[in-house]
């Protein structure tokens, strides 16, 4: 359109005017109005932080509403802050870390020669090696971290310049904000309760970012406080149509008309009035009547008509813009349009004067409209088209692969396979930097690309093992159809590794089945025998063993699945430690001595490498046979250490996992308390895919530690959930359930029925090869109900059985408890002197609370002997260790006994409180005397949330309400000593 026609446009059309030179100078200067009451509140919250504390606080709103104006203005007015300001971009939602590396911008521009005493001194190198950014690649070297090394960097680097100033991190749009960014924040607030750091966050009403329940614990209302804007009051109109027209007072009606036109919405607002003011509009009655003509659709309409006022340069740049996002520079703007550098600097003077770019040297809309409203003009086709555009001309400037893969997901097949490279490559680097999920979106992007049958199967064969991290109901899937294209004997064999590998992690039979059956297919095919194949043989029987343990109904023969090598191994190469793995549980299953199954352990487990799908079930079998050997202390650092390795990898099923194996430990250890709490937060998640894996395992430790806690309803419940299990579906899992289902239906004084879930129990195990006792004591548990039937030479037979399956197996736990058994069933001085080797065997083990029920027996074979004195010593004794295990059960049994023998139970034995682990005493001692939780978490150096289940499972196990009666619940322990 002619410019010169249109200064001379007829007042009495819509207001639609060429905007003026200084048009950019002028929207910088906008007035700032109406929003007192949300300033107040976001101060306040600032106020709290100053005090000591996170605080999160959240602005909510359409868009347009203000918000991050409303931000940048509160921000600008904190100089007590350190402020780090970053914005979320829709197209980088699949760019991990994206947005932290937006956040930390200013701070890693720093020069690299960081001195002592600077904020990033000590923290800035691991953060720079996590992030990666590519405007200093030249400071990065060595290995890149995993996820959870880049989370714990940043995490300890907003702790560094929290305690120098307080911090504050502001996000704008973070619906778009990118999972890992928004995983590193969500930990953030749980970790820095102590730490005085503001995160400050603008989300468009009724958006939120996935996944959204990391986002609900960011915006928990315990910690964040939510500010929604609303548009402005007609009262603000009124003021900001004087400021504008800078007429005091001005019509009301005007202002009155400005707000029924636009209902107040900022945006709009802006637009009309700016509207009004050029085209020569006063705030007067005439100029009412020209106001009524605008609306939602007149904006945009304004949007187009300015863009159309421009050259085709600038509509180019603006589409560029639209395409490749804000701040882009001419070089890459000028090579995406096809343009030269100085025609898209002309272009972008010429954006600024028609008031759609800010002011300022890099190019950005004025907002996010201006942008919806430029590709609003393209039918999908052409978006996509202008995407593939995007991401070739970002290949070939050398930007980063996550970059580029961005724009490839938003457009259809490219041709070249050039794509496919880089959304592999995007694909490895999201895995290592903790973003499985957008690892799989990248694959799923290149599977549908231009390639060959064999590339694609390699395709398949990554997304596998990328989903294994989180689904491996998926990881099956893909494993199964990169099967069936795959040439290639070692990536066949690795495939089969993923699909074995997730059948540990999986309870999804149905989507399992295809898998399972080109497993099976798979480790049938025999291998030549030339030496380069040898460690595939050895790799593949590995496999087919696990395969036969953990899916019995695959078994080729019935029994212990054996492994077929009978060649030596001396745990050289990575094969042979999986089979020397494979034997030694072979072994211990079997009943062998302890001291050979070690052996074996040791020769597998030396100089171990980290856990990796090539390697399993080495790790798993090392675990499960350190764990029967009561190899506690090992078994702890070797859990710790796979937690801690498989936490940094983000390989959250498989680290959630360990915590079965967490809680087993301590159930061995006799630490009930804490058996409890891990198993609990094990199985109530959150779990990326459906149930947790080892689900039966979880609940029965939970029903064990609730049968000796006495909490026989809440066991009930639980084991009400799997009433239906078919147990062919769980394999070995299922005996160890039938154990604990048998001990809560004894407790509950069914015998019948918990002798009949022992003798089921027992079934499984042997037709599983498992016939030593460290896997399951139950033929002792059996016996003690057979005599409480009048089964007596039932009773004596399976005792019998498992007294010599435990002294050839030389495990002192499963000998002790053994004798344990047949020492209370005989009586005399035959029984006593069992009792008491019972004592003696289980005193040089982790088994605390075996102990605590053999010194109970002894104790009452003692007071039938009239040695009340002996049998106080040992029932005091056995209430001490029950009391600390938390068995309450059992303490209350002793309780008695020891008040049978005359004695008399100290405060600890006495008062419920005696229950308390620890760590709740130190919580409740301090809350009775006074200290807030956010106080007792400064001094203890943990968190908000651990001080308020600590305080919560004290309360429970002190029957009081709250806080109130701590002291009073506390001060009767005392007064009763």
């Amino acid at each position: 359109m002619d410019r010169r026609r249109r200064d001379t446009m007829d007042p009495g059309l819509p207001l639609r005017a060429e905007p003026p030179q200084d048009r950019a100078s002028e929207q910088a200067a906008w007035p700032f109005v109406g929003r007192a009451a949300e300033l107040t509140a976001l101060e306040a919250v600032a106020g709290e932080v100053r005090n000591g504390g996170l605080r999160v606080v959240q602005l909510d709103g359409d868009a347009g509403i203000g918000k991050t104006t409303l931000l940048h203005h509160w921000l600008d007015g904190l100089p007590d802050f350190l402020v780090l300001r970053a914005h979320c971009h829709a197209l980088e939602r699949d760019f991990a870390f994206g947005t932290v590396r937006r956040l930390l911008r200013s701070l890693l521009a720093a020069d690299p020669g960081i001195e002592h005493g600077h904020p990033l001194n000590g923290a800035a190198d691991p953060v720079v090696r996590g992030l990666c950014l590519p405007d200093r690649p030249h400071h990065v070297s060595g290995a890149r971290p995993d996820g959870a090394e880049t989370i714990r960097s940043l995490t300890h680097l907003a702790f560094r310049l929290a305690r120098r100033q307080p911090l504050l991190l502001a996000i704008d749009d973070v619906q778009s904000i990118d999972p890992p960014s928004l995983r590193w924040l969500a930990g953030l607030v749980h970790q820095a309760d102590a730490h005085p750091v503001l995160l400050a966050v603008t989300t468009r009403t009724g958006e939120r970012p996935a996944p959204e329940a990391l986002f609900n614990e960011l915006a928990h209302p315990s910690i964040c406080r939510t500010v929604p804007l609303k548009p402005l009051a007609p009262e603000s109109v009124e003021r900001l149509v004087a400021e504008v027209f800078d007429t005091r007072p001005g019509d009301p009606s005007f202002a009155a008309a400005c707000h029924a036109a636009t209902d107040g919405h900022p945006l709009f607002l802006r637009a009309l009035l700016c509207d009004a003011r050029r085209s020569g509009v006063r705030p007067d009655s005439k100029g009412r009547e020209r106001i009524t003509t605008f609306g939602l659709h007149t904006l945009h309409r304004e949007i187009r008509d300015r863009l159309c006022q421009g050259s085709e340069d600038t509509a180019a740049l603006a589409r560029g813009l639209a395409i490749l996002g804000d701040r882009r520079p001419p070089e890459l703007l000028a090579a995406y349009c096809g343009k030269g550098e100085a025609v898209i600097r002309c272009a972008a003077a010429e954006l600024h004067a028609l008031g759609l770019l800010r002011a300022g040297d890099e190019l950005c809309f004025t907002h996010p409209v201006v942008r919806d409203t430029v590709r609003a003009q393209w039918s999908p086709q052409e978006v996509g088209e202008a995407h593939a555009r995007a991401a070739r001309v970002l290949h070939l400037d050398g930007r980063p692969d996550e970059e580029v893969a961005a724009h490839l997901l938003a457009a259809g097949p490219v041709q070249g396979g050039w794509a496919v490279s880089v959304l592999r490559r995007a694909a490895e680097e999201a895995v290592r930097r903790g973003a499985a999920e957008t690892a799989v979106t990248y694959l799923r992007h290149a599977v549908h690309q231009p390639i060959t049958p064999d590339e694609q199967a390699q395709v398949l064969l990554q997304l596998a093992t990328a989903a294994s991290h989180y689904d491996p109901t998926l990881a099956v899937s893909y494993a199964a159809g990169a099967l069936e294209g795959l040439n290639d004997a070692s990536l066949r064999t690795k495939a089969v590794g993923v699909i074995t590998y997730s059948s540990l992690l999986t309870r999804d039979h149905r989507g399992l089945a295809v898998g399972l059956a080109g497993l099976t297919a798979e480790l049938s095919t025999q291998e030549l025998p030339a030496p380069s194949a040898r460690e595939r043989r050895l790799r593949k029987e590995a496999l087919r063993w696990w395969l036969e343990f953990e899916r019995p109904s695959l078994r080729s023969a019935p029994g212990q699945p054996s492994v077929r090598v009978d060649e030596e191994l001396t745990g050289s190469t990575p094969g042979e430690r999986q089979l020397l793995g494979i034997r030694a549980f072979d072994a211990l299953r079997a009943g062998k001595p302890a001291g050979e199954v070690l052996e074996l352990v040791n020769r597998a487990a030396v100089n171990l490498p980290t856990f990796s799908l090539d390697l399993f079930p080495l790790h798993y079998c090392v675990a499960r046979s350190l764990l029967h050997l009561d190899q506690l202390d090992r078994a702890e650092q070797f859990c710790g250490d796979l937690l801690r390795e498989t936490r940094a990898r983000r390989l959250d099923l498989l680290s959630s996992s360990l915590l079965v194996y967490k809680a087993s430990i301590q159930w061995a250890r006799g630490d009930i308390g804490e058996a409890a709490a891990t198993a609990r937060a094990a199985a109530e998640g959150p779990w990326p895919k459906g149930e947790p894996p080892f689900r039966l395992s979880l609940e029965a430790i939970r029903i064990d530690t609730l049968v000796e806690q006495g909490d026989l309803e809440t066991a009930e419940t639980l084991a009400a959930r799997h009433a239906g299990t078919d147990p062919a579906d769980v394999s070995w899992e299922w005996s160890r359930f039938l154990m604990s289902l048998s001990a809560l239906r004894t407790a509950r004084g069914d015998l019948y029925g918990g002798l009949s879930l022992l003798r089921e129990c027992g079934h499984h195990l042997a037709t599983s090869g498992a016939l030593s006792p460290v896997i399951a004591p139950w033929r002792s548990r059996a016996a003690v109900l057979q005599l409480a039937l009048g089964r007596r030479r039932e009773a004596h037979a399976l005792l019998e059985e498992e007294l010599a399956l435990a002294r050839r197996c030389e495990v002192p736990r499963a000998l002790g408890v053994a004798l344990l058994s047949q020492g209370a069933m005989t009586d005399g001085p035959r029984g006593l002197a069992l009792l008491a080797e019972a004592v003696s065997t289980l005193e040089r083990t982790p088994a605390r609370l075996e102990l605590a029920r053999a010194l109970h027996a002894y104790g009452r074979a003692l007071m039938q002997r009239d040695d009340k004195a002996g049998a106080r010593t040992a029932v005091r004794r056995g209430l001490d260790i029950a009391t600390e295990c938390g068995a309450t059960s059992l303490a209350q049994r002793l309780q008695k006994r020891l008040h049978d023998a005359g004695g008399r139970a100290t405060t600890r034995m006495a008062h419920p409180g005696g229950n308390l682990t620890v760590s709740e005493e130190r919580v409740t001692a301090l809350a009775a005397q006074g200290y807030s939780n956010k106080q007792i978490a400064q001094r203890l150096f943990v968190s908000l949330r651990t001080v308020e289940t600590h305080l919560t499972r004290a309360y429970r196990k002190l029957h009081i309400d709250g806080r109130s009666q701590l002291v009073a619940a506390l001060g009767n322990a005392g007064g009763s000593s």
